[in-house]
């Protein structure tokens, strides 16, 4: 007789997981019948009771993706967030507007509202049909966004995901308003007494700023709300558009500024209608102050409002003291032959405009790579319905759509080939130029151009999954994350601006009390000290550099985590490097096969393979391989035991198994002395033994052979020209890794050394004080490359935000991690390079400013060329980083 169960099931979202959980589980011994409930969140089930029970049938849930468990309750809902929104769950609506597809007519709008309006929870439904976008407002403790968008998929129409959404927790915006270091620090401040807040980064080089935050205590609009009220504008909609606006305006103050301010030269030499002269002066000057120039009176206001101090308010208070001088001047307060000087002021706001338009277009292209690279993601996609294609926004295919991609065309996202045959050019990863043979079964990336052919693809992996965006996300959170050698610079700038407005003050006292130089030497003095120091300079020394330094190596397929590795990197004094994916292809062959005199060549191959089939070791797949294409069948193997660096023992045909090298085989007491002369000699030709045994009796041994990278030799030997002892670290038997060695040319050899022993040899460098980089694959090396002071993961370029370490070679060549290093000490000289200078500048230009250098030589500057000297401080910053673009065709030029 049959028995029934009903399992609660959660994470379904759609009728594809329907569909797919439902063949799982027809597929399972003994079920009869499978009835699998989208919006009761349940799988009912008939199955007979000898062949399978309800905990298995809940394990094989479990496997393919989804929870066994009821819906939270109202109080647990309350306290998670909403697994799309990442907003907190609770008895308070929320709403959101969804970018809609498909729609043809107002009855295609009519019939989503009465589908979405159905949903239990959702509280109204509105499709505007011109706008294409539904607005929606719904109860988050019983419906969610996943739901209303499988809904409105499931009535034949597609639902985009909302336009700022991001990973719960975490918040990017776009910041106007920043002019120095100090804006930088006073939003930090303010975002860092906000509950709830983890980390927050803001970034003055490219005016954004990075939020880590907790959704169940704090908003994204609360966040936002406190941008504004530090006294800036934060814009989550950063587009290339808004970027080239804003470039605009500021062109557009600049020759505002400059058409009012430049008559007022020849006027004051020229007085072309007489005593009506200075008034039109004043006007013109007026006009400057309080237009052009009221940007840093609204700057210094909010910097003083939230207790800070920035370049506004140096500003602000030189524009200030000298136009109002010329005001009290030009109305005779100040005595009859009182001198003005409105174009000190105007001209000066010209000159700060100026400075500023060129730093913002420095600025521009020091981030033009990270734009670049947003410009390749695809905008549309050809997606395939029941024979028919169809055009719809790249943002709306979902996993396992089948989609169209002709010759020319962008894939959309990452998939894999079902149908046709093309050249894919992957030079967006790879840096290749030269197109890659695509064909069924084949994996394709998001963002690469089908050369030619027309491909049918199914997609993988979506949105924000696919390695383009993945790629993004590392290069931003790198760009936006601060370098350890940016801490002097930050030291310095909060007290920067009280020490030059102390400064001021005592230039004027000294020339006007103790030298005697007069009332106009001392005030012009002291006006040009506070406009001629620049704690931009200092704020942008370091990030400019990095956004250009992450910015080459991107190009390179070199991909920095974090600020602090193109710091950290080019200190490295020891490089560990793993031999088998590393400095070897990692595809093994079984190049000897020696069986034992009671087996054959083909048993032993046939038990080996059957056993290895269990390990997803390059090693184990090599076996396999040899096997399957000698047409042998393989046995099922239970009870497998992976014994760490050594091998594996299981059971086949109920006799025990094992597999691996000399010491397994010691383990398991099966004796290897008689085979240690034939072991010895296929290692001393650098092959990797494994040992066969069958219930405790040798059947035999392997020899597989691995082949070094063709660029194994020559990246060795650049990082030992760079001054790094080199050491190959393996797991291999010693004569195996010292071959490999000698071939390569490394310093030293770590051998036999387990997965978990490698953290151990990484440690050992660390405690005789060097610093240490680890080069691996970035999975079974995980915990090395987690402990080195650098971990360098040579991936695939297909899932890099998965890869361990601080550093990821899309490309898989080894002789980029000799290019990275490079690129570090090119970037880390360009920091210091640009710290020097902007502290230079202000320890030469404050003196010259205040006078020093005037009874000595002369050499004095008038307030107004002070404020230019200012401005083109932070664009020889910028342009300096910039220099950094030529290393990158040194980088084309080695590849």
């Amino acid at each position: 007789m049959n028995s029934s169960v009903r399992l609660p099931v959660q994470g379904m979202r759609c009728g594809k997981c329907v569909a797919r959980l439902t063949d799982i589980l027809q597929q399972q011994p003994g079920v009869e019948q499978v009835d699998v409930d989208l919006a009761a969140a349940c799988a009912r089930l008939q199955y007979d009771p000898r062949q399978t029970d309800p905990e298995r049938l809940a394990a094989v849930v479990v496997e393919a993706g989804f929870r066994v468990e009821e819906a939270p309750s109202e109080e647990s809902r309350s306290a998670e967030p909403d697994r799309e929104t990442g907003l907190p769950v609770g008895s308070a609506t929320e709403s959101i507007q969804l970018p809609l597809y498909g729609m043809s007519c107002s009855n295609c709008a009519r019939s989503i509202e009465k589908g979405v309006s159905r949903i239990a929870g959702v509280i109204s439904a509105e499709v505007n049909f011109a706008l294409e976008s539904l607005s929606v407002e719904w109860h988050p403790a019983e419906v969610d966004v996943a739901t209303i968008r499988a809904v409105i998929r499931e009535l034949g129409f597609r639902a985009g995901q909302p336009a700022t959404m991001t990973r719960p927790g975490e918040l990017s915006f776009a910041v106007s308003g920043m002019h120095c270091a100090s804006c930088a620090r006073t939003i930090e401040d303010k975002l860092s007494t906000l509950p709830g807040l983890r980390r927050v980064r803001v970034n003055l080089a490219d005016d954004s700023a990075s939020v880590g935050f907790d959704p169940r205590q704090l908003s994204e609009e609360e966040i936002l709300d406190a941008v504004r009220q530090a006294g800036y504008t934060p814009i989550v909609d950063d587009s290339a558009e808004r970027q080239a606006g804003e470039d605009r305006r500021q062109l557009q103050w600049l020759l505002f500024s400059a058409a009012l301010s430049l008559p007022i030269m020849p006027l004051m030499w020229v007085p072309l209608f007489g005593t009506g002269t200075l008034y039109l002066i004043a006007l013109l000057s007026s006009l400057v102050q309080f237009s052009a120039g009221l940007t840093f009176y609204r700057g210094a206001w909010h910097s003083l409002r939230n207790r800070s101090s920035n370049m506004d308010v140096l500003v602000a208070l030189g524009i200030s003291a000298a136009y109002g001088y010329s005001l009290l001047s030009l109305f005779g307060l100040l005595g009859a032959d009182s001198p003005v000087f409105f174009e000190t002021s105007a001209m000066l706001i010209t000159f700060i405009r100026f400075g500023k338009w060129l730093e913002s277009r420095a600025k521009g292209k020091a981030g033009r790579a990270l734009r670049e690279l947003l410009d390749l993601q695809p905008q549309q996609a050809r997606l395939l319905v029941k024979e028919r294609e169809k055009e719809i926004p790249a943002a709306l295919v979902e996993v396992g759509d089948l989609l169209v991609v002709k010759a020319g065309e962008k894939i959309p996202v990452d998939g894999v080939v079902v149908e046709g045959e093309s050249a894919v050019d992957e030079s967006l990863l790879t840096g290749e130029s030269v197109p890659v043979a695509k064909g069924s079964g084949d994996v394709v990336t998001g963002g690469t151009i089908s050369r030619n052919g027309r491909l049918l693809v199914e997609a993988k992996r979506v949105g924000t999954e696919t390695a383009l965006a993945q790629i993004v996300a590392l290069v931003s959170a790198a760009q936006a994350d601060k370098a350890p050698i940016q801490r002097l610079a930050d030291r310095v700038s909060n007290v920067f601006v009280p020490t030059v407005v102390g400064l001021s003050v005592l230039t004027f006292l000294g020339w006007y009390f103790v030298f005697d130089a007069g009332f106009l030497f001392a005030f012009q003095t002291s006006v040009a000290v506070l406009v001629i120091a620049c704690p931009c300079a200092l704020g942008l020394a370091t990030p400019t550099a990095i956004m250009v330094g992450s910015a080459v190596g991107l190009k390179a397929g070199i991909l920095f985590k974090k600020a602090s590795v193109l710091e950290n990197i080019s200190r490295l004094e020891v490089i560990l490097l793993d031999k088998t994916g590393t400095l070897t292809s990692g595809d093994f062959a079984v190049a000897e096969v020696r069986a034992a005199a009671e087996s054959d060549e083909n048993e032993l191959l046939r038990i080996a393979a059957s056993l290895e089939s269990a390990s997803n070791h390059p090693l184990a797949a090599a076996v396999v391989r040899r096997a399957e294409e000698a047409g042998l069948s393989l046995s099922a193997v239970t009870e497998v035991m992976e014994h760490g660096g050594h091998g594996l023992v299981g059971r086949i045909e109920g006799r025990l198994v094992a597999a691996g090298n000399a010491q397994l085989m010691r383990q398991q007491e099966v004796e290897v002395e008689t085979w240690s002369a034939l072991g010895e000699e296929w290692s001393s030709a650098g092959r990797s033994l494994i040992y066969v045994a069958r219930d405790g009796r040798l059947l035999g041994l392997m020899g597989l052979a691995d082949s070094l990278k063709s660029d194994s030799v020559a990246a060795v030997s650049a990082l030992r020209r760079l001054g790094l002892k080199t050491v190959l670290l393996t797991g291999d038997r010693r004569e195996v890794a010292e071959t490999v060695a000698e071939q390569v040319g490394v310093d030293a050899v770590e051998a036999e050394v387990r997965p978990d022993q490698k953290l151990d040899v990484v440690r050992r460098y660390q405690q005789q004080g060097a610093q240490v980089g680890m080069v691996g694959d970035g999975i079974n090396d995980a915990p090395a490359l987690a402990a080195a002071d650098v971990g360098i993961a040579v991936g695939g370029g297909t899932d890099v935000a998965k890869e361990t370490g601080d550093l990821v070679l899309v490309r898989g060549a080894v002789r980029d991690v000799e290019r990275a290093i490079r690129l570090g000490r090119k970037t880390l000289n360009k920091i210091r390079q640009n710290l020097f200078w902007a502290f230079f500048y202000n320890l030469v230009g404050i003196p010259l400013a205040a006078g020093v250098f005037y009874p000595f030589f002369g050499w004095l500057l008038r307030p107004e060329f002070a404020g230019l000297a200012m401005a083109f401080s932070s664009v020889s910053v910028v342009s300096n980083s910039l220099l950094l673009k030529r290393y990158a065709r040194r980088m084309e030029n080695d590849s």
